[in-house]
């Protein structure tokens, strides 16, 4: 579009500014949750004991640090005139409605494990969450997903707990696993 056909566009047609560089939103966005980032690391209490080259505040600094400059990039971007390019994936019908019924799904089976982790532990709702999730996104096994659930299940709980030493609640199994 020229210049004489954007002067010449009614008013209430929503041509405005902000509309034509919406991605500025994102930048605020990023630059908002690295400041939040930032700060929550400065303000952190870290024990003399925890001090060294790479302490726990390292990442979440680097983190922060990084989504500023993106977000500072991403607003010269827009301001120069770049901008985002839509959809154009061949699996994605833009003009079909979003399936709302496999969002509801999935934000119930994450509520679900949200709060079972506790009073069962993770294996146990991991693993429906595992098979709550395939069968929200369509998989209709009903032989085949409890048992992959299971297993990817186990295998979290064990990678975290015991290599990484990340302890994740164990529930009733604690003396089992």
């Amino acid at each position: 579009m020229n210049r004489t056909e954007s002067s010449a566009r009614p008013a209430g047609s929503g041509g405005g500014w902000l509309r034509e560089h919406s991605e500025i939103g994102v930048s605020v966005l990023l630059f908002a949750i690295g400041l939040l980032v930032l700060g929550d690391a400065i303000t952190m209490d870290v024990d003399i004991s925890q001090r060294g080259p790479v302490g726990p505040r390292t990442v979440p600094i680097a983190v922060g640090l990084g989504l500023l400059v993106i977000a500072v990039l991403l607003a010269i971007d827009v301001v120069r005139g770049g901008r985002g390019e839509a959809e154009t994936g061949e699996d994605i019908d833009l003009s079909e409605p979003s399936d709302w019924r496999t969002v509801l799904l999935l934000a119930g089976v994450f509520l679900g494990f949200a709060v079972l982790i506790g009073p069962v532990g993770f294996p146990i709702s991991g693993m429906l969450l595992f098979w709550g999730a395939a069968f929200a996104l369509g998989s209709r096994s009903h032989h085949r997903d409890p048992l992959i659930a299971a297993v990817l299940s186990l295998v979290t709980y064990y990678l975290f707990n015991n290599l990484l030493g990340v302890p994740l609640p164990g529930g009733p199994l604690m003396g089992v696993l």
